[in-house]
């Protein structure tokens, strides 16, 4: 009986102390709670180095400038006899321009150019993609949304006569569309203009042009006229500077990004639809995506944009370069460079085709991946808009239910992949799959008209890729997803790697060949989260060269040609110390592909002294990093044993 009691008291004990402690642990979890709720309430810049660490600084060579390329130095002014425009010229010249950030920014710098060639005054350009039509709001005008008119103006009077708009004589006339019209290629030549556009301004005092291929003026000009390529440079680098406000939120951005004191990495995917469709690469994508990207390569047969077949194979593609590196691509890229788990990197380009999906390897991998919305509250992209009247949002209406005997037919008639759309008549179509922008594919065979939503939204992008621009040019090192991809249309990294080549031509720039880096991808994508170490060897040398001069010379034979903005060397560069004869390479047109630039005048020179003696004095030249890295012995590698480069989380199962 006594035994008995005992274990009843026994019992009762226990009950108390579980009751307690289960007390003791939601009060903790509460308090917990409450304080998450009010660190999620802070903004991330406020903590975001906190949120960091201590930041790994085994390499720090990974970010500091690339030393071989520190005697270059901007010069753009007019080097030969250069006289000022007459205000008695051929007439005026207005212009459209269709497309998006980096079209606008490249056809702008040949209108200039083109004005200047024809002797004309330049009417401020209208840009479609930002008229008030689109929603925008009452506050900007077309130019003025992106770019500063009053500087645009002011600094180019010494070479072109801009105007705001037509006189008040001329407007009826421009309305009843009574001045010729031109649609030039973005090939087309100075001879083109000089004569089929020149007899025709003089005739008419007004003509205007359409731009919607990024750009109205071949890329290579005749060697006689290296002027009008400084022309270009002082458009691109100096005279469209963007508009205050996106200047200002811009610069808090990289402040928030070093406000820990580290470096950061700007990347740009390029995982663009347009350019997807173009070069064929629907098959390294799934089902859906792959539906969006066959749908627009077809628009663009038809418009005779490309003379291909629609479908390609996309991992040949790939292979010879012309695809984009995807995400999880670039981080083991990243990973065998050396660059640590806790390195910042800044994710640039307001269209990321695909969504969050692709990024979540890149992400696992580079957790302090972050973005505008990462780094801007709503109020400041919100202030950033200005006051715009509101819109109804995008609603989805379901369309009628097809019959059994209509799926039927449509799936015998789909084709083989990669168009898998329409599913068989057994699988019906999910409610998820039919919301969202991408909904109308799953039921209709035509994209449905842009909503007025959607016109807004496409000229908000023109800001998210200013923004994105003006961050990727301060970033330490810029990665470039996808550049030089031989459409012959302008894109977002080359403009960033040519204005940082202008700018600050010794900052790491990565140039890859997408060829080489996919050759040696095939080489161990069976097992791409274990390379051997020869892999990551050849990894490093082909990246670290780029850097320097080889990835200059490449640069300079193929993407020049396409874009001269990506490339403005050595038209628009100068030297502190003249390069050796031995190390300048020319074409078969005697053209320079490396080296030829002129030598700095003094007032460069003295600024350069004077900014060298700022930095630090013992840097060494990191394109030689490679020949360090090789002199590892192999016991050190052995201890490594390729996870500390890969500084992979250990309760990570690469396979995932």
């Amino acid at each position: 009986m006594v035994f008995r009691s005992r274990i009843k008291w026994i019992a009762l004990l226990v009950l108390i102390l579980s009751v307690g402690s289960l007390v003791v642990h939601l009060s903790i979890t509460k308090s917990s709670s409450v304080q998450l709720a009010s660190y999620a309430r802070g903004t991330l810049w406020q903590d975001f180095d906190s949120l960091l660490g201590t930041q790994d600084f085994r390499n720090k060579h990974l970010w500091r400038p690339v030393k071989s390329l520190e005697t270059l130095q901007p010069y753009a002014n007019p080097r030969n006899s250069y006289p000022a425009p007459s205000s008695t010229n051929n007439g005026f010249i207005y212009a459209k321009i269709f497309g998006g950030f980096d079209k606008i920014r490249s056809s702008i710098c040949d209108l200039v150019t083109i004005s200047r060639l024809l002797n004309a005054t330049l009417i401020i350009p209208e840009l479609q993609e930002s008229l008030r039509s689109k929603g925008i709001s009452n506050k900007f005008k077309s130019f003025s949304y992106l770019y500063d008119e009053e500087q645009f103006i002011s600094f180019l009077k010494n070479d072109v006569i801009i105007a705001k708009a037509l006189p008040e004589s001329l407007k009826a006339a421009r309305k009843r569309n009574e001045f010729p019209l031109f649609k030039p290629k973005n090939s087309a030549s100075p001879k083109f203009y000089l004569e089929e556009v020149l007899p025709k301004l003089k005739k008419a005092n007004v003509i205007g042009l359409v731009v919607s291929g990024g750009g109205c003026l071949q890329s290579t000009l005749p060697a006689s006229m290296p002027e009008l390529q400084r022309l270009r440079c002082r458009v691109a680098f100096h005279a469209l500077q963007l508009r205050s406000e996106i200047q200002v939120l811009g610069k808090k951005m990289v402040d928030r990004l070093r406000k820990s004191g580290q470096p950061f990495l700007a990347y740009h995917p390029g995982l663009v639809r347009d350019k997807l469709a173009y070069h064929g690469c629907a098959e390294l994508f799934q089902d859906l995506h792959s539906e969006l990207i066959q749908y627009r390569r077809a628009q663009m047969i038809r418009q005779k944009f490309i003379s291909e077949e629609l479908i390609v194979d996309s991992h040949l593609r790939r292979d010879n370069g012309l695809c984009p590196l995807m995400p999880e691509e670039v981080g083991i890229l990243l990973k065998a460079l050396g660059y640590s788990q806790k390195a910042i990197i800044y994710l640039a380009g307001s269209e990321i085709f695909g969504g969050q999906r692709v990024l979540i390897p890149l992400r696992a991998m580079f957790p302090n991946l972050v973005d505008r919305t990462s780094l801007c509250s709503t109020e400041e992209l919100s202030e950033l808009v200005g006051p715009e009247t509101p819109l109804p949002e995008n609603t989805y209406e379901m369309p009628p239910r097809k019959s059994d005997k209509q799926l039927k037919e449509e799936w015998n008639k789909a084709g083989p992949r990669p168009r898998p759309l329409p599913p068989p008549p057994d699988r019906p179509i999910y409610q998820h799959e039919k919301e969202g922008w991408y909904g109308w594919i799953t039921e209709n065979d035509t994209e449905p008209t842009p909503s007025p939503m959607d016109l807004r939204n496409q000229a908000h992008r023109l800001l998210w890729d200013a923004l994105d621009f003006v961050v990727s040019v301060e970033a330490d090192v810029f990665f470039p997803g996808f550049n030089n991809d031989g459409s012959r249309l302008p894109d977002f990294s080359s403009l960033v790697m040519g204005q940082r080549i202008y700018e600050r031509p010794s900052s790491r720039t990565y140039r890859l060949d997408r060829k080489v880096i996919q050759q040696l991808f095939n080489v161990t994508r069976e097992d791409m989260y274990h390379p051997n170490r020869n892999w990551t060897v050849r990894v490093r040398e082909h990246l670290n060269s780029s850097l320097g001069e080889s990835g200059l010379i490449r640069q300079s034979m193929l993407s020049k040609p396409r874009l001269f903005l990506s490339h403005p060397l050595p038209e628009c560069s100068c030297r502190t110390s003249p390069l050796e004869d031995s190390r300048q390479i020319r074409s078969d047109d005697g053209r320079f592909i490396y080296g030829g630039e002129d030598e700095c005048p003094k007032w460069i020179k003295s600024a350069g002294v004077e900014k060298s003696k700022t930095d630090d004095g013992d840097q060494p030249d990191y394109e030689h990093d490679l020949l360090t890295e090789q002199s590892e012995t192999e016991e050190e590698f052995a201890k490594s044993k390729v996870a500390s480069a890969f500084d992979q989380d250990e309760e990570w199962d690469p396979n995932d």
